[in-house]
């Protein structure tokens, strides 16, 4: 009987080596990709910047003008902050710190969570605490530059004649003014322009954005306003015998000049001034970016935020134009057609869908109706 176990034993132990003998050889499993990814050790990244990046749109950015690059566009080159050396870059930002603050109010007029959710009685109250700027904005609402039919009394009751936009940006208005004050009377006059100029724009960009259905309406026409405030810190620290003829020079005219007179120009002091108050850094960075879409071909801008970007631009350089009399009005205006050095990127920029309708926008009634409004009553910030 063991003779027959140890003969069965030899048997199996003989199959066990032939299939081992046949069998591949085998390979090692590959975890699941998923499984990789969780488990594999990652290099470490510098953090993002603190504002994110929209997604850009599901439509392709506009395509930029056939013709050229004006030969002066071509040749200014757009000076930042960084560009400066150290001395001169601690000269101007002294040179700038020395501007007044506007009141304290205003941090809260432009954070993110006043803008988004505050209604006309959170306004009211944040003005009302403000007397003096109240008085003006009370005073300026009734003005006819507005067409009011009846007078109000009250910042709550503005806003339902004229909208929270619009008397947040007159709020707004009123603040900055604390801030500049020119040191010449015989400079009063480039002053008065500058604040008809913010008006004028910061109306359009309202009723535009409306019509256009663009996002965060209210924003936009802030930043509007804000996209001033290099001119009016430009204007205080300019020479006084360089402010004749220095508004009416066309937008690449004027950046060269300001950047050969004071190393920046007005744009980028507005960015330097809105930091040393201590505004969000997003907002700057839009307040900015408006401004340097002179410079900055269609290709480079993000197709999300190009159409903010590009009415914002627009509106700002028809207030100028409009405040300076360079313009009598928006009748017949094509801004596709409107062709100038100051305008190269920007026709280029008005052909995403986003802005199809901004023509019959700016032919709208009710826009010229209150253009006209505007022109006739120039206001005054003082």
């Amino acid at each position: 009987m063991s003779n027959l176990y140890l003969w069965i034993a030899l048997v199996f132990t003989a199959a066990l080596g032939w299939w081992a003998w046949r069998r591949p050889a085998s390979r090692p499993m590959s975890a699941p990709a998923s499984t990789l990814t969780a488990f594999s050790p990652q290099p470490t990244r510098a953090p993002r910047a603190a504002r994110p990046i929209p997604a850009p749109l599901a439509t392709p950015a506009p395509t930029a003008p056939a013709e050229p690059v004006p030969p002066e566009l071509a040749a200014l080159v757009w000076r930042r902050e960084a560009d400066l050396e150290a001395p001169r870059r601690a000269t101007l930002l002294a040179t700038v710190s020395g501007i007044p603050r506007p009141p304290g109010s205003l941090q809260q007029l432009l954070s993110p969570e006043f803008v988004a959710r505050a209604g006309s009685t959170e306004l009211s109250e944040l003005v009302m605490a403000e007397p003096l700027i109240a008085a003006k904005v009370l005073g300026t609402v009734n003005a006819p530059f507005y067409g009011l039919h009846r007078p109000v009394n009250g910042v709550g009751q503005a806003v339902t004649f004229l909208g929270m936009n619009t008397v947040r940006n007159i709020c707004l208005q009123y603040m900055l003014a604390e801030a500049f004050k020119p040191r010449l009377a015989s400079s009063q006059r480039v002053f008065d322009e500058i604040w008809k100029a913010s008006a004028i724009a910061s109306e359009l960009s309202v009723r535009l954005s409306k019509a256009l259905n663009l996002p965060d309406q209210g924003g936009l026409a802030t930043q509007v306003v804000l996209g001033f405030v290099g001119h009016l810190a430009t204007a205080s620290l300019m020479p006084p015998a360089e402010l004749e003829g220095w508004l009416t020079r066309n937008r690449v005219e004027r950046t060269a000049h300001e950047q050969a007179l004071m190393d920046l120009n007005a744009s980028e002091i507005g960015s330097l001034l809105l930091q040393s108050w201590s505004l969000p850094e997003a907002l700057i960075d839009e307040v900015g970016d408006m401004s340097r879409l002179l410079v900055t071909p269609v290709a480079s801008v993000d197709p999300a935020r190009l159409p903010r970007l590009a009415l914002g631009y627009l509106c700002a350089r028809l207030g100028e134009r409009l405040a300076l009399g360079q313009q009598t009005g928006l009748a017949n205006y094509d801004a596709a057609q409107d062709i100038g050095p100051d305008t190269h990127h920007l026709r280029s920029c008005l052909a995403h869908p986003a802005l199809a309708g901004l023509n019959a926008a700016l032919q709208a009634p009710e826009l010229q109706t209150a253009l006209q409004l505007m022109l006739n009553n120039a206001p005054r910030a003082q």
